[in-house]
């Protein structure tokens, strides 16, 4: 049996950054949502306990892999006998603030927890995700939602389901050197969901980040000439909001013959694609 699932993409409509903490981790406030740009998984199940990933990734021993690191803490966790051989194919940019990594490893958790029988309910995948990094719980949960602590404490939300425009600057950005960096804002005051929803929010992020990568700077002038830009996460990908697809696709064909870079027009989802696609196929954890 090869079981098939989409790995979504999220945006950050803002990001707050509130506070560093004793081991090092940042305190934030965002607004995870999901949006229409998927990479594809495909697990397979082996009686052996090896666990196999193509292709490889530039740069990334497949050990390093977060698909390759989730199945082997699910298989070690659960102490399953069996292994899986996985096949990605990857559409969602590499350091972009996409979150493409951690939507990778949700959908290993998930698939192989099916697959593998381990019986683990949300709650529990969540907690394995949350060792792996700080944005996989979201996937897991696959409800657009407030997030609070390092983005772990989240509270479902329903943003409008905008579409956007968004832009890939030619860039790769470091995250850990964003949040390592002196110039990082770190102390923005806490804000109510009721106040994001009435005026909006920043992203503390994105400041460093142009400084850092012209590129960024570039891509969020250009966007800006037709709505509102910002970036997402710690970039290097901006996005605008649009009202319908087809002022998107319009100011996306203008910025193609303004200059060389890449972009997409998605649609923001409050449910993922991933959780829609396993509630079809009848293969959702257990209930909490």
């Amino acid at each position: 049996m090869t079981l098939v699932l989409p790995s979504p993409a999220k945006l950050n409509l803002f990001l707050h950054i509130t506070g560093q903490r004793a081991d090092g981790y940042h305190n934030l406030q965002t607004v995870f949502q999901f949006i229409n740009l998927c990479d594809e998984l495909s697990f397979k199940v082996s009686n052996s306990p090896d666990i196999s990933l193509e292709p490889s990734l530039n740069d990334v021993p497949d050990t390093d892999n977060l698909i390759y690191r989730s199945a082997k803490l699910l298989q070690q966790s659960s102490q399953c006998n069996h292994g899986a051989h996985i096949s990605l194919k990857k559409i969602i940019p590499m350091g972009g603030g996409l979150g493409g990594g951690s939507s990778d490893a949700a959908t290993t958790l998930l698939a192989l927890n099916h697959l593998w029988q381990t019986g683990l309910n949300t709650r529990e995948l969540m907690a394995l995700g949350l060792q792996l990094g700080a944005d996989v719980p979201i996937f897991i949960a696959g409800h657009a939602a407030w997030a609070e602590g390092i983005g772990e404490k989240l509270t479902p939300l329903g943003p409008p389901e905008n579409w956007y425009l968004l832009l890939q600057p030619n860039c790769h950005v470091d995250t850990a050197r964003v949040f390592k960096h002196k110039d990082l804002t770190r102390n923005s005051p806490p804000i109510t969901i009721a106040a994001f929803l009435a005026e909006g929010g920043h992203n503390d992020c994105e400041n460093l980040v142009r400084s850092l990568h012209p590129e960024v700077d570039n891509a969020l002038k250009l966007l800006n000439k037709y709505n509102n830009a910002r970036m997402t996460g710690t970039g290097a990908c901006v996005y605008s909001a649009f009202d319908s697809e087809a002022e998107a696709l319009l100011a996306q064909a203008e910025i193609v013959k303004a200059g060389n870079i890449k972009s997409f027009v998605v649609k923001g989802v409050n449910t993922s694609p991933l959780l829609t696609a396993m509630s079809k196929a009848g293969i959702l954890p257990l209930p909490e």
